[in-house]
This record gives structure tokens, sequence and C-alpha cells, in this order.
């Protein structure tokens, strides 16, 4: 219990942090709302009564509070370029963005043990080098752009896959996955290659302790103590590192979502930022923020019930 409100005091802290970050950074950017809304030949009177309107003539103290304490209420302003609350915007465009991370992450999960469990087992083979190879280089490599590759080869070239154009799971479930594929792969491949490289280094590193020596001793088959202990001590460091993953998707998800014009919270953010829309801006960055500092938590305090001894730290 200590140690959970331990944590919760920090996040706390943090989100506070971000919230004032979030909002001033903001304030600084180049560019008026109003300026972009009326264009630069309005007229002064009109300039005036849309910026008291928007709250802009407010001092920044002000102006902070009443964002935040709305924030905390659940209202999360208007936005500037739409005219409807954003919160309405965020529920339009928030299932598209967890659509996109769990795909990831489930094509990330089946991929990682398998290809882990094989590297550890051929480690010094040449298929292993060759696949250790290919790791590096999708660890290299930006998802916006394994993403254009993909979308070069599946769509333009193989007419497989749309490049484009997301279909909710109302327009038929094979559509829906059609649509979301090639950009959760464009996610999934560098992530899969990091936690692979981890978790292949971690299978070899119990593969030389003495508990591993001492049933191989034994007579126990080397599979059987492969898979019913090592992966097993070997998964247990895993967890924060895709706790860590979560964090990226959604991150790569920002990027991603532009590149196949899905209708995410990352377009929302682009097109947000380009028309000068601060109250959904530092709304949805302050949301997104606020997730992952809640799934950081989560990871955390998931670790320290499967390993009682992070408590004691």
């Amino acid at each position: 219990m200590k140690y959970a409100l331990k944590k919760i005091v920090t996040i706390a802290s943090t989100l506070l942090v971000i919230s004032l970050l979030t909002f001033g950074v903001f304030q600084i950017l180049p560019g008026n709302p109003v300026d972009i809304i009326l264009g630069v030949d309005a007229d002064p009177l009109q300039v005036k009564a849309l910026t008291q309107q928007l709250g802009l003539d407010l001092p920044l103290g002000q102006r902070y509070i009443s964002w935040i304490t709305g924030i905390l209420k659940g209202d999360m302003g208007n936005s500037i370029r739409y005219q409807v609350p954003v919160e309405q915007l965020l529920k339009q465009s928030l299932p598209v963005t967890i659509s996109l991370t769990l795909m990831s992450m489930l094509i990330t999960l089946i991929v990682v043990v398998p290809v882990s469990i094989f590297l550890a087992k051929h480690n010094n083979k040449k298929v292993g080098v060759l696949i250790s190879f290919i790791m590096q280089i999708g660890i290299a490599i930006p998802s916006f752009w394994v993403g254009i590759l993909l979308v070069m080869f599946f769509s333009v070239t193989l007419h497989w896959l749309p490049s484009g154009d997301y279909s909710p799971l109302s327009q038929g479930f094979l559509n829906y996955i059609r649509s979301l594929l090639l950009p959760s792969l464009s996610i999934a491949i560098g992530s899969s290659a990091v936690v692979i490289r981890y978790l292949k280094t971690t299978i070899l590193d119990n593969m030389n302790m003495d508990y591993v020596r001492t049933a191989r001793s034994k007579g126990v088959a080397r599979n059987k103590v492969l898979y019913k202990h090592v992966l097993r001590n070997a998964l247990l460091p895993t967890i924060t590192i895709l706790g860590m993953l979560i964090v990226n998707a959604l991150g790569g998800s920002i990027i991603v979502e532009n590149v196949f014009n899905l209708p995410g919270t990352g377009h929302l953010v682009i097109t947000g930022v380009a028309n000068r829309d601060f109250p959904l801006v530092q709304s949805v960055v302050f949301y997104l923020a606020a997730t992952v500092v809640f799934i950081n938590l989560i990871t955390d305090l998931l670790y320290a019930i499967i390993d009682p001894r992070i408590r004691l730290t």
C-alpha cells in the first residue's frame, strides 16, 4: 500500500508538471488562432471581439487555471477549428488510436516469444546472426518510413491492402482489419525488434545461471528447462519493456496515422497544431500524456506484485 501511494503521489506531481509544460509551450508557439480564423486583414473590432470570445485576452495564469480546472471536471473546452467540444472529437478519434495500438501490440506479442527463443537457440549460427542483423535494421528504421515502404510494396505494387482510409468495425471485420494491418505493422516491426533483442539476451543470461546447470545435471531436457524455467524468468523483466512499447505505440501512432490518413488522435493533434487550435491540442496532448503516465503506473504496480522485492526499494 505504501509503495502504491508513493507512486500515486509521484504520478500526480508528474501530471502537474506536464500540464504546466503543455500549456506553456502552446502559448509561445508562433501564430494566432484569431488570425487563422479571420485572416490577417480582418477588421480590428472583429479581432478584438473574437479574442475576448476565445478568452485569449485573459492573463496566462487565469487561462491556465480555467483550463486545468475544466480538465479535472471533464470539460476540455471547445475546438476553435471544429467549433465542437474537444471531448466529442476525442471520443471519435480515440477508438482508432486504441485499435491501432492494440493490433500493433498483438502482432508484437505473437512474433516476439518464438523468434527470441529461436535466436537464443541459434545464437552463434549463421541463421541467428542473419535474423539479428535484420532486427537491427528494424530498430534503426523509423515507423513512418516502414509504413511508406509497406504501402509501396503491398498497396502500390501488389494491390493487396489499402494504403489509407480507416474502415470502422461496423463496416465489416475484414475491412476493419485490412485498414489497420499496414499501419499496425509499421509500428510493430520496430517494437518487435527491440523486445526480441532484449528477450534473447535475457534468455541467454538465464541459460548460464546455476539453476539451469543444476536442472541439466539432473537429466532435465534442455527444451523443458528453457520453456518451463528460463522463459518464465526471462519474461518478468520484459513486462517493463512491454509497458514502454505501449507508450511508443501511442507516440508512433501520431505520425503513422498521418501517413495512412487514419482519423485518430495523432491526426487530430497535427491538424490542431496546423490551425493553432490551442484548446484542442492542449487537451489532447495532456490526455495522451496522462494515459502514458497511467500505463507506466500500472506497469510499475504489476511488476511490484510479481516481484515483491521491488516494494522494498
